[in-house]
């Protein structure tokens, strides 16, 4: 593994118009930049940024926890020219933005948090899924290369993902990650690493930091842990829940979840 000071991070489409606002898209677990293509061109009055997470796609040999990584992300930021920008997070990706904004707040505009969590307050609790991801991120890295396709096939045929279609996926994509890469975010960003942030969320809501946390119907925990969030953070905070959708609503209903963005963000 190796340490960088900013992450490869892609633009998507055409060129926006001069002076628009950017948009920084963080991917979940086992996905890259490329993950936020279907919501692309929806977006597309926005400047868009779309890094690779630690452990992923071009960063597969960059090691870091979700603090180090909120410093990746605001030198990527910096390195695009950009001082402060919007930020929309699904799942790991969500946990990434809330760590920026709580160590960077002067990087952030407003947060967009889909299917996020802030993390396992029950130190038993988070010490049983810190054993599980440390099991699975050893059957990554035993299966290697060869096993990778299978890894992800039953990852995907989680019941967490039991209506996202097969064609929306994007198992392609994920498959341009590498053992030692996701075995590597597991186990210093994975939810058993994370350190749980519900004490710190009045912070956004001190300074009247916009969130909105978006979460699909079908997916009964992210919308619970999205109505407690927004308990949290104060009168800045919203909810969305998609109707008929699961955890991985963006990309199951992209055009709604486009367009929620793009309204909450104007």
């Amino acid at each position: 593994m190796k340490s960088l000071t900013a992450l490869p991070a892609r633009t998507f489409g055409r060129a926006p118009a001069p002076g628009a606002p950017t948009l920084v898209l963080l991917h979940g677990f086992t996905q890259t930049g490329k993950s936020w293509a279907p919501l692309a061109d929806l977006l597309a009055g926005y400047r868009l940024l779309a890094p690779d997470a630690p452990g992923h796609g071009a960063a597969s040999s960059v090691a870091a926890d979700l603090w180090a990584t909120a410093d990746l992300l605001a030198a990527t930021l910096a390195a695009s020219g950009v001082e402060r920008a919007n930020w929309a997070g699904y799942s790991m990706g969500g946990r990434m933005a809330l760590h920026l904004a709580l160590s960077h707040p002067g990087r952030v505009a407003k947060l967009v948090l889909i299917s996020t969590s802030a993390g396992i307050e029950d130190p038993g609790e988070r010490a049983a899924r810190r054993r599980a991801d440390e099991a699975l991120a050893q059957r990554i890295e035993e299966g290697g290369t060869d096993g990778l396709q299978d890894f992800l096939t039953g990852w995907l045929a989680q019941p967490l993902f039991a209506t996202l279609p097969a064609d929306r996926a994007g198992l392609g994509q994920r498959l341009a990650n590498s053992p030692a890469g996701l075995a590597s975010s597991l186990r210093l960003a994975g939810a058993g690493a994370a350190e749980p942030l519900w004490g710190r969320l009045h912070e956004l809501g001190d300074r009247g930091v916009p969130v909105l946390l978006v979460a699909g119907e079908l997916d009964r925990k992210y919308c619970d842990q999205a109505a407690a969030m927004a308990a949290r953070i104060g009168p800045s905070a919203r909810t969305h829940v998609v109707p008929g959708a699961g955890h991985a609503c963006h990309l199951e209903r992209p055009e709604e979840v486009a367009g929620l963005i793009s309204r909450w963000l104007s």
